[in-house]
């Protein structure tokens, strides 16, 4: 799978390779990070500190892709990695639909460098992969990753309690969402707002 780019971003799978530059941008953000993430499962090694486990992470999402199932890609800044953005439980059938996660260095958040790259996988989840809906789940205290949606305008469909397990605790999630009719309508102003 090749690197797809906005005005500012190249987004591309993380292979092997970007474990160094990886590890030091999580290790760094351990503190921004963990708190919106869920705890690592005891027992399983811990993929910032361990090669192999990032390799065998990085070969997991080759097989999302290959499936179909998921779409992994690390964001990169000139060149250097910034974060992820990762396109989900694609779901095919009569839902066609994914959720979308995403997470950014925190020395680099306030560029609008993760709404520029949501732009970007909108774009190819409704032209590419032809799905009829993403969603976005947020803990309703996380006002950065809040902020995302709300420069895009994304529509917001109310609260899911404990939607999800997150660092050991079960959190209620504000729910977003924008379909392929929405994006169709959206499209130009989107791209050249952000992308073009």
């Amino acid at each position: 799978m090749s690197a797809v780019f906005g005005r500012r971003v190249m987004l591309r799978p993380l292979v092997v390779q970007d474990f160094p530059q990886w590890q030091e941008v999580r290790r760094r953000n351990v503190d921004w990070l963990t708190r919106w993430e869920p705890r690592r499962i005891p027992g399983q090694p811990d993929v910032v500190e361990d090669p192999e486990a990032f390799s065998i992470r990085c070969s997991a999402r080759a097989r999302e892709r290959q499936l179909g199932t998921g779409f992994g890609f690390g964001v990169f800044v000139e060149g250097c990695f910034a974060g992820e953005i990762n396109v989900s439980s694609v779901q095919r059938g009569p839902f066609q639909s994914a959720y979308i996660g995403y997470w950014i260095d925190e020395a680099l958040a306030g560029n609008s460098y993760v709404p520029e790259a949501l732009v970007v996988v909108a774009r190819f989840c409704f032209e590419e992969l032809r799905l009829h809906r993403i969603q976005i789940a947020i803990i309703p205290r996380n006002g950065a990753s809040r902020r995302v949606v709300a420069k895009l305008d994304i529509r917001e469909e109310g609260t899911a309690r404990r939607y999800l397990e997150i660092n050991g605790v079960w959190e209620d999630h504000v729910r977003y969402a924008i379909t392929a009719e929405e994006w169709a309508e959206r499209r130009e102003s989107l791209l050249r707002a952000w992308v073009d």
